[in-house]
């Protein structure tokens, strides 16, 4: 199983980006998807996550700029992500949860992808 990542880019203040990252590989079934962002000189930090019953949670610092759906069929998650500030900037994580016919319920993670905003 992998996860690829794609959207990350530069933007300016204010600007938007669309972040996905689809499951590929011997996928069974997917339980959580979301997104996890690391700042240089930062811990990682939780951006959002979507639930397999479309539950969301959202860190207090995106709600209201960032939006995290999800589309099943395609076993992809989406971070749309406005109104964007130079303090969004970070590498950005997905993460999934995710059982095969092989091997029981466990996270997955994809490389990360690089979302800069600067003026």
């Amino acid at each position: 199983v992998q996860l690829q990542a794609s959207g990350g880019g530069s933007v300016q203040p204010g600007g938007s980006l669309r972040l996905s990252c689809a499951a590929s590989g011997s996928v069974a079934s997917i339980g959580a998807m979301g997104w996890y962002r690391q700042a240089p000189g930062k811990q990682r930090e939780l951006v959002a996550t979507i639930t397999s019953a479309a539950t969301i949670n959202e860190a207090d610092s995106v709600k209201g700029r960032f939006t995290i759906s999800r589309d099943n069929a395609k076993n992809t998650v989406y971070l749309q992500m406005d109104n964007l500030k130079p303090e969004d900037t970070a590498v950005y994580y997905c993460y999934a949860f995710i059982a095969t016919m092989s091997r029981p319920t466990m996270d997955y993670w994809g490389k990360g992808t690089q979302v800069t905003v600067s003026s």
